[in-house]
């Protein structure tokens, strides 16, 4: 089965080293599963020292915008299931960094909030998510990034 020639048909600039790709330099989710691994890369060197994933960052951030947020909430404002939520939620517990309670507006829910050691982390997170989007953002004008970020969302929302 051949592919519609408007799809494949060359339309990105030549970058060198893309003649031995051929037809995939011009597929746009190559090169978000490129740019992905190199964000990727550079957080993970930007957090090595921290031992913590993007979404445990993001756990913690959130929590900390939301106290007493439940898990449910939290797995919703994530866009992940419950079961990797907890997982994570977890693996914080156990560092120390949240704490679980009861929900006074519902008894069936348990609560999540950022113990002391919790906001110490966030603080030191925020630090290197700083140096990371300086890095990232370095390669952009300022109204790129908009686009960029208004471009991204309408692909995950």
């Amino acid at each position: 089965m051949t592919r519609p020639k408007e799809i494949l048909s060359p339309t990105t600039p030549h970058v060198e080293g893309d003649d031995d790709i051929g037809e995939i330099r011009d597929i746009v989710g190559f090169h978000i599963r490129l740019a992905y691994g190199a964000v990727y890369r550079h957080f993970t060197e930007t957090f090595t020292h921290l031992d913590l994933t993007q979404k445990q960052v993001s756990v913690l951030w959130l929590v900390d915008l939301h106290p007493d947020i439940a898990q449910t909430g939290l797995a919703q404002l994530m866009r992940m299931d419950r079961a990797t939520t907890m997982a994570i939620v977890n693996r914080l517990q156990a560092r120390g960094y949240l704490v679980r309670g009861k929900s006074l507006d519902d008894g069936r829910k348990q609560t999540l909030n950022l113990t002391d050691a919790g906001r110490q982390m966030l603080a030191t997170a925020k630090d290197a998510v700083v140096e990371h989007e300086r890095w990232l953002k370095s390669r952009f004008t300022e109204k790129e990034v908009v686009s960029l970020i208004e471009m991204l969302t309408r692909i995950h929302d």
